[in-house]
């Protein structure tokens, strides 16, 4: 996905950008200004996060569409200088593609869906009930996803068989890929050679994912007993399709839809355990696969970075099982830690209500009544988006790269029909200021514009954890 797809993965390049500013030979002018320019891009996300903050929701929800759109529709600006800094790294068609995605969603289908409030589905329902509009918009976006995702998987497999069922007279490195797409830059060929260079052998990640799957399927049914040792074996089994789709769909919009996974984890393994224990089960479930969909995505991301930074991928993959195997134990004991200070955790009126655990329980007690307790006609609407994504995916290869890049991608445009439009409205205007200043002077916006992008994604990140 990095070499052949060249997936962008705007966090790990941003994070790349970050590392490479603080390695530039010295001398080196236009280094030194591309750092210069992070590093007021970075003070300018930080002021402009503060004044946010000290401004409430008047700043954070810009009605810039009328106050029903803001209300409604959930289309306002909300004046992030991280969205804006990821559309500016990111493909135009992607960021056109999530407002495509917001406005068939929210503009089109969502009022539509809500007029038969009373008919399809009970209307004395609250917005995050999944008997309601909520389940429209959870279960359509999972069919768009899963459908892009998976038809992508079979593709790269198939081009991945047939490549190496050809003998090859020459053993050079694919420093093209075999779409027929340009050239390499020579920063990338150097990229790529050290990357493959020092690749990790396959037998690897396959040896070690049995391990822990032996170790889960094990110790989980010992933790949760309604959760039976072959739903987790089922769950291993899938999780590894789930992660590509999921690795795929970061690497275009910088969205880890882990959680979207885990949902259908949930609503399947409480579909198959009704009464006692489904609920629970269904809980469980949902954390294993969030955990190994998660983990793709966020290893990917990484790679992206060492490959952005030259690192070895053999020294990262290192670093990444220390770091897990340190959070195994710091994780656990930072949480017991709050927990003892905290007795009213998760109690409603709590300073830590965690609304999150609500949802998830509703949504496995609604896993536990089966596929008919979905709204009306939402399993239709799923299989329709789901052939339809396939579809689309089907047309962009067959029309040929000239005319691809005009047709919306689908995984891009699930993102916003359960989240609304405001962030790929930020992640437009950050494309529109890189058009314009394209425009005016191409060679300076494509020799600063992705150092304070990722000034602008790197302080508003330390900006929200402070």
């Amino acid at each position: 996905m990095i070499i052949r797809f060249r997936l962008t993965y705007p966090s790990g390049t941003a994070t790349a950008n970050l590392i490479n500013s603080f390695h530039t030979p010295d001398g080196a002018k236009v280094a030194d200004k591309q750092v210069k320019a992070l590093g007021w891009s970075s003070l300018c996300s930080f002021g402009w996060g503060i004044v946010q903050w000290l401004g409430g929701d008047g700043l954070t929800k810009i009605p810039i569409f009328g106050r029903r759109a803001c209300d409604e529709f959930k289309f306002y600006f909300d004046g992030s200088a991280m969205y804006i800094g990821v559309g500016m790294i990111c493909p135009y068609i992607i960021n056109i593609s999530m407002l495509l995605g917001a406005i068939l969603s929210w503009i089109v289908m969502w009022p539509q869906i809500n007029k038969q409030k009373g008919h399809w589905f009970p209307a004395n329902l609250d917005s995050q009930n999944l008997h309601g509009l909520q389940g429209y918009k959870v279960f359509i976006a999972i069919a768009i996803i899963l459908g892009d995702g998976l038809y992508n998987f079979v593709k790269i497999i198939y081009k991945t068989i047939d490549a190496s069922l050809k003998e090859r007279k020459s053993k050079n490195l694919p420093l093209v890929t075999q779409d027929g797409q340009e050239p390499l830059s020579y920063d990338d060929e150097r990229r790529t050679l050290k990357f493959l260079k020092e690749r990790i052998p396959s037998w690897i990640p396959i040896l070690g994912y049995i391990l822990i799957s032996i170790i889960c399927i094990t110790v989980v049914p010992m933790l949760f007993p309604p959760l039976k040792w072959y739903y987790v074996f089922g769950i291993l089994l899938i999780a590894p399709i789930l992660g590509f789709c999921n690795a795929y769909g970061c690497g275009l919009t910088d969205w880890s839809l882990a959680s979207t996974y885990g949902k259908l984890a949930i609503f399947i393994v409480g579909a198959c355990i009704h009464g006692y224990g489904g609920i629970l089960a269904g809980l469980a479930a949902c954390g294993v696969m969030m955990n190994i969909v998660s983990t793709s995505s966020d290893l990917t991301q990484d790679f992206k970075t060492g490959y952005m930074t030259l690192a070895s991928p053999k020294s990262m993959l290192a670093s990444q099982l220390i770091g897990t195997a340190m959070g195994c134990v710091v994780s656990p004991s930072v949480f017991f830690f709050f927990l003892k200070a905290n007795k009213d955790l998760g109690a409603p009126d709590s300073a830590y209500p965690a609304p999150y655990a609500l949802v998830y329980r509703n949504m496995s007690i609604l896993g536990s009544e089966g596929f008919s307790a979905l709204p009306k006609y939402c399993l239709i609407f799923c299989c329709a988006f789901f052939a339809g994504a396939i579809l689309v995916n089907i047309v962009r290869d067959l029309v040929g790269e000239k005319w691809s890049k005009f047709i919306p991608l689908p995984m891009a445009m699930a993102v916003p029909f359960y989240l609304g439009g405001y962030f790929s409205i930020s992640m437009c205007i950050g494309s529109l200021i890189l058009f314009l200043w394209r425009l005016t002077n191409r060679a300076q916006a494509d020799t600063y514009a992705s150092a304070i992008a990722s000034g602008m994604i790197c302080e508003f990140a330390i900006n929200q954890s402070s």
